[in-house]
């Protein structure tokens, strides 16, 4: 299996500093990083380590869930998945990921909300981005459209 890379340039102080992030296996984009708009409410154009997290979490879930319904014996026509994570104080100091959301909404031939909802669940425990976050509390919100 491949290894994937990114890459940051970091010029600064973490409060008065900036840097961009490449994403360097697949040069779809640099862009840029700061602190304080990681902290802020309105990211203003900057993306945040939370943000690139929540990306990679939607769509592993994603691929994770629509081979679970098919296992399920399920024919998953559109899946809608987004990813809330929070970022907050660590009790010990600093900060951390307090917290990761999952909202699916899924269009699905085949299954009722139960079988759904088993495979969404599955599909939570199982992807590799939920197992490689372990030490974050995942909640999941599944519904069928």
């Amino acid at each position: 299996m491949p290894t994937r890379t990114a890459r940051t340039a970091w010029n600064g102080t973490l409060q008065e500093g900036s840097g961009q992030v490449e994403l360097s296996s697949s040069k779809v984009g640099t862009y840029h990083v700061s602190f304080p708009k990681r902290a802020a409410e309105d990211a203003d154009g900057t993306t945040s380590p939370e943000e690139l997290i929540a990306a990679a979490h939607s769509s592993c879930y994603a691929m994770q869930l629509s081979a679970l319904v098919a296992e399920a014996g399920g024919t998953p026509q559109s899946l809608d998945v987004r990813a809330d994570v929070s970022l907050g104080p660590d009790p010990d100091g600093g900060f951390r990921i307090t917290g990761i959301t999952l909202t699916v909404e899924g269009e699905v031939e085949g299954l009722d909300a139960e079988g759904f909802e088993k495979a969404a669940q599955g599909a939570k425990a199982g992807c590799p981005v939920s197992k490689a976050l372990t030490g974050v509390d995942i909640t999941l919100n599944a519904s069928l459209a």
